[in-house]
Parts: structure tokens; sequence; C-alpha cells
């Protein structure tokens, strides 16, 4: 069972990363589009689209990252408890 708490926690990294590097880039340069803000947008956007819909509209600035991050790095720490415990 450790393996698939391992597995979880990965993806739980991989997700937070990729997130973190789309907000970068989205401050960066906002309308570059190539492949690989593509396959970003592809691996976040199921994350972040039902935040944005959930969180308050601020204007400019989207708080659905910094969220999604959050509760990531949560789930992640709770694997590592349950992992240990169960272990």
């Amino acid at each position: 069972m450790s393996i698939v708490f391992v597995i979880l926690q990965v993806i739980c990294e991989i997700l937070t990363v990729c997130i973190f590097i789309r907000a970068i880039m989205s401050w960066i340069s906002p309308g570059l589009t190539n492949f690989f803000t593509d396959v970003l947008f592809h691996i976040t956007e199921p994350i972040l689209s039902p935040l944005r819909r959930i969180l308050p509209a601020t204007g400019s600035i989207d708080f659905a990252p910094l969220v999604a991050i959050i509760v990531l790095q949560v789930i992640s720490f709770l694997l590592t408890r349950l992992n240990t415990a169960i272990a």
C-alpha cells in the first residue's frame, strides 16, 4: 500500500510544479502559445477551472493557482501522515 501513497504524493508534487510554472508564465508572457504551454494548460486547467468558478472574481488577480497549490500541499501532507500511520 505504501507505493500507492508515494505515487499519489509524486502526482501532487508534479501538479504543484505545473501550476506554479503556469502562474509564472502567465505573468511573464500571457499571450505565448506553444507546445509546452498547451501541455501545461491541459494538465492544470481541470484543477484550476472548478476553483475559478468557486472563488469570487477579484479583478485581474487569479487566486485559483494559489488555492490549488495549497490544497495539493495539504493533500500531500495528509498522504504522508496516512502512509506513516499505516506502515
